[in-house]
């Protein structure tokens, strides 16, 4: 019988029992006895058959707030349930799939639900590493009130938090030729662009005759302006080196989860500040961040992992075949001369070249000399290298980025 399978250990106790008891009855004629055992093998057999004939209807739904959050942080997870038929439930026995990264496994006791009632459990998560971490199913055991039969029942549906790296708030600094082309001015007018940048439309009455493209209007026979000015976008590049054999250490205060945070950091303060960033990696070009969409970098940050990769080689050919980015800012980890020449070949005039040199010597005490050699080439170069001790914040050294005097 299907029923049967539902029978928690005290159920089968009791029917065990009562087989028992039964037996001794027949054996010895006792009326009584017999009595006693029909009345236990009845129990969880009765039980088994109520609670896997009645139809419970039951209706979930979970609210993530928030559903993205930093490493450390915690969300709160709303459970629903809805009993959306006009039969009472019995006790609910409520358990959330979540992973081990996440703490335990929540469950919870409801007692009887009435016809159309709702229930609403709240319960919260987080974690000190990054990832997304799927939460649910939400399975529920309904039970008999006697504890002999347990029916587990579960729903599809799941969802999602998202823990992104720690983002460390850092001072306002100013990067000289952070905007494509350099100069001051987040605008530029379309009069000043070349013809094919031109997207002329018709005169209209009122317009300023000195915005009439002339070209335009020879070639249509009718009076043509120039559009109004366009948003002269900023742009930047953001290198980060995820090869395993470059960092040291393990868990959340790895110098590979520094350097992470280091990135999501610096990503979020110049996408505030309106620069558009192009993300890559060592194992190349990554992602493009439009200004003010920085969750989309933190969601990638989120995930990114380790490379086995042993040169920088293909991420600074992203950089180099990306082009008109007025700054490169690069979160390094071991980093020897010849792979710091290759990047120091990256800067040119007009170009604000900023690294993030993790002291290693903080983990493992090791790399000193290949880490002052790649430093000098770099400076050499008129890299701005900003050094990052184990256990300095990237605020405290970050306005050293905006010091021309620490590039030679």
């Amino acid at each position: 019988m299907p029923g049967l399978k539902a029978l928690t250990s005290r159920g089968r106790s009791f029917l065990a029992s009562g087989v028992a008891a039964l037996v001794c009855a027949l054996v010895l004629g006792e009326q009584d006895l017999l009595r006693v055992a029909v009345l236990i093998i009845a129990m969880p057999l009765i039980a088994s058959l109520v609670v896997t004939r009645t139809r419970y209807r039951l209706s979930c739904t979970r609210r993530l707030g928030p559903a993205r959050v930093q490493a450390g942080e915690e969300s709160t997870v709303t459970l629903r349930l809805e009993n959306v038929t006009r039969l009472p439930t019995g006790l609910l026995l409520v358990e959330d799939t979540v992973q081990y990264a996440l703490g335990t496994r929540p469950r919870f006791v409801l007692d009887r639900m009435e016809p159309r009632g709702v229930r609403e459990i709240d319960y919260k998560v987080g974690s000190d590493l990054r990832g997304r971490f799927p939460i649910g199913p939400l399975s529920v055991r309904i039970a008999d009130p006697f504890g002999l039969v347990e029916l587990t029942r579960s729903f599809t549906v799941t969802d999602t938090l998202v823990v992104t790296p720690e983002v460390v708030p850092l001072p306002q600094v100013r990067l000289s030729g952070d905007h494509t082309g350099g100069g001051d001015s987040r605008t530029r007018s379309v009069a000043a662009a070349g013809d094919d940048d031109v997207a002329p439309r018709e005169y209209r009455q009122g317009d300023d005759l000195r915005r009439v493209h002339w070209r335009s209007t020879a070639r249509r026979g009718e009076l043509m302006v120039r559009r109004e000015e366009q948003e002269w976008q900023s742009r930047g590049a953001l290198l980060l080196d995820t090869r395993r054999y470059a960092h040291r250490g393990e868990g959340p205060r790895s110098s590979f989860e520094v350097a992470v945070s280091a990135a999501a950091s610096i990503g979020v303060h110049l996408s505030a500040e309106g620069l558009a960033l192009r993300l890559v990696t060592d194992q190349g070009a990554r992602q493009t961040v439009d200004t003010g969409q920085s969750w989309s970098l933190l969601d990638t940050l989120a995930v990114v992992r380790q490379s086995s990769a042993r040169s920088l080689e293909h991420g600074v050919g992203a950089l180099r075949q990306g082009g008109g980015e007025g700054l490169i800012i690069a979160v390094l980890g071991a980093l020897d001369p010849e792979e710091a020449l290759a990047l120091a070949r990256l800067r040119h005039p007009g170009v604000t070249a900023v690294a993030v040199l993790l002291d290693l010597a903080g983990w493992d005490g090791s790399g000193g000399e290949h880490a002052q050699a790649a430093r000098s080439v770099l400076t050499g170069a008129g890299w701005r290298v900003l050094d990052l001790p184990a256990a300095a914040s990237l605020a405290t050294v970050w306005p050293e980025a905006g010091n021309s005097r620490s590039a030679a």
